[in-house]
């Protein structure tokens, strides 16, 4: 039996980008940024000169993937907007309009489910510990697990829908 690692299957999670080339180890680490982080903390993290994460974070600022924050030192941070931007214009790209306003409305009655059964209009509005304890056989991580659920139903319904009216807005301008 060898202990030599196996070479398939995805890289280690201490060193995901140890194959990639410095653009996208760059990348990857503004995909893990949740906070204005400095270019040498990025350089550090993806392996590179400080310069070189200067020049692509300045690329990704102007492409919209980065926010550039002024200051001593200039700091970087993830745009969530772009990404939520691409998911939905890759939704509207890839689906039908009837394959999203069907996806709309399945989120829909799984979301009308959960305002059922916790009589609430969001999960914000729920108390997963007082809907444990009123039930007899309910534990409150399955409160919690369903919340979790519910809030992804809407957070998705909203991308679905985003994308259906993009793909009309496109489809009207064609046969306009």
């Amino acid at each position: 039996m060898s202990d030599a690692p196996p070479t398939d299957g995805p890289p280690p999670f201490e060193s995901p980008f140890d194959d990639a080339d410095v653009e996208q180890r760059i990348y990857g680490v503004v995909l893990q940024t949740r906070e204005p982080t400095a270019a040498s903390v990025i350089a550090d993290d993806a392996d590179c000169d400080p310069k070189t994460a200067r020049k692509y974070l300045g690329w990704f600022a102007e492409l919209g993937v980065v926010t550039e924050h002024e200051g001593h030192p200039t700091t970087y941070e993830r745009n969530d907007e772009y990404f939520e931007w691409r998911r939905i214009d890759r939704l509207s790209t890839t689906h039908t309009a009837e394959e999203l306003a069907q996806r709309v409305n399945e989120l829909t009655r799984r979301i009308r489910t959960y305002e059922r059964r916790y009589d609430a209009s969001s999960p914000s509005n729920v108390d997963a510990i007082a809907v444990a304890e009123s039930r007899d056989d309910t534990v409150v991580d399955e409160v919690y697990a369903d919340l979790g659920d519910w809030e992804t139903a809407l957070q998705e319904r909203r991308r679905y829908e985003r994308a259906r009216q993009r793909r009309s807005d496109r489809s009207g301008r064609a046969s306009g």
